[in-house]
């Protein structure tokens, strides 16, 4: 009997883990078939776990300066991607597409990154992307 109990606690927690992970790493906060596509100079570039993010000013239409934080995926996902801890340095003039919040917030998922030097970096399929 106790058998049966540690192991429905253990498919218990299983199940449990798998919703709260699910519910953390969900893309729900960004509109999934819209992208913007801004030009800015890089303020940070955040290379850490869980996720790193990318920080970068740009004008808008009425020249006021609109400063974004772009979420990505962990440093292990994104450097199959062909991203590093030294793809931005802070001044790059970068060209970022990215999947932009639903409540209209300067902040999104990266899609893609132009570099100065015209490389392109796609993140494309992290998380159904």
């Amino acid at each position: 009997m106790r058998a049966r109990f540690r192991i429905l606690g253990i498919v218990f927690g299983v199940v449990l883990g798998g919703a709260v992970a699910g519910a953390h790493h969900s893309s729900a906060l960004y509109e999934p078939t819209k992208q913007l596509t801004v030009k800015g100079t890089v303020t940070q570039w955040v290379w850490t776990n869980p996720h790193c993010f990318l920080k970068f000013d740009a004008t808008d239409e009425n020249g006021k300066v609109q400063h974004w934080g772009i979420e990505t995926q962990n440093p292990t996902d994104m450097s199959a991607k062909g991203f590093s801890r030294t793809s931005f340095k802070p001044n790059d003039v970068v060209t970022v597409t990215f999947k932009p919040a639903r409540n209209g917030a300067p902040v999104g998922i990266i899609v893609k990154a132009i570099l100065p030097n015209g490389q392109v970096l796609d993140s494309s399929n992290i998380l159904g992307q």
